[in-house]
């Protein structure tokens, strides 16, 4: 079962080199069903492979400078502190409602992509930040890292393009920095809580970094109208899964 972790972990790098986002959220699923991770260990496991994978991949972005700095920057510093606070509330609320919740915002942002995607051939994209609006939603997003350790970039990439008003390229590389910074303050704020099993996250951060470097050569040859559709189509189906089996789990505990 370590094996298929392993190809599974790198599949999880080239979603997060590709996209900017995706196969975070898998990361504590794979840990836990397939390399039989306890669930505890898991989130800062997770933490640690999904922020090791999205810095490297996003030193690859901005190597193709596809990557703003200065909001990767004020992004990062407002994820942060809602990431280290995620990460001390992880037994404090039930991860099936905060799930649920995140699904919904999935669905909508998705659908906001998809939207976006259909827009007139040739029109250009704006680059002007929308300044305030993005406060909310990157405190949002480092409590969700810290909490359940995943890297919230399907909320920073369409947060980035349609608050911060960049290029879909630009989004995807600067939620790569956003997702690293807060996956590293998640990962403090684990940190004396579980034991981790350092061999094992190393092994899987390598094969994500692997994944990572051939998913950010994918992303250079994708049109900027495909990856923005994909990426939205892919938040739908997703969220509406994540928010199916964590409704269906509320139900039963009652």
């Amino acid at each position: 079962m370590t094996a298929l972790a392993l190809i599974l972990s790198a599949l999880i790098g080239v979603s997060l080199g590709l996209l900017g986002a995706g196969g975070s959220i898998l990361a504590v699923p794979v840990l836990v069903y397939v390399a039989r991770i306890p669930a505890s260990e898991a989130v800062g496991m997770s933490l640690a492979v999904v922020g090791a994978t999205s810095l490297f991949a996003g030193l690859l972005h901005a190597g193709s400078r596809n990557v703003d700095g200065r909001l990767a920057a004020a992004f990062s510093a407002l994820g942060v502190g809602g990431s280290f606070l995620g990460a001390k509330l992880t037994r404090g609320l039930r991860p099936e409602l905060l799930l649920a919740l995140f699904a919904v915002v999935m669905l909508v942002a998705g659908g906001l992509m998809l939207r976006k995607g259909r827009a007139a051939p040739g029109a250009r994209e704006p680059h002007r930040p929308a300044g305030l609006a993005v406060v909310p939603i990157a405190v949002g997003v480092g409590l969700m890292t810290g909490f359940l350790g995943v890297g919230g970039g399907f909320l920073v990439v369409p947060a980035l393009v349609l608050f911060g008003r960049v290029p879909v390229r630009i989004a995807i590389g600067t939620s790569l920095f956003v997702i690293a910074a807060n996956a590293a303050s998640g990962f403090l704020g684990h940190l004396g809580e579980q034991g981790l099993d350092l061999s094992l996250t190393a092994a899987f951060t390598v094969a994500a970094l692997v994944g990572a470097a051939f998913g950010q050569r994918l992303a250079g040859r994708v049109s900027s109208d495909a990856l923005r559709a994909s990426f939205g189509a892919l938040v739908v189906v997703l969220g509406a899964a994540i928010l199916v089996v964590n409704v269906a789990a509320l139900r039963g505990a009652r």
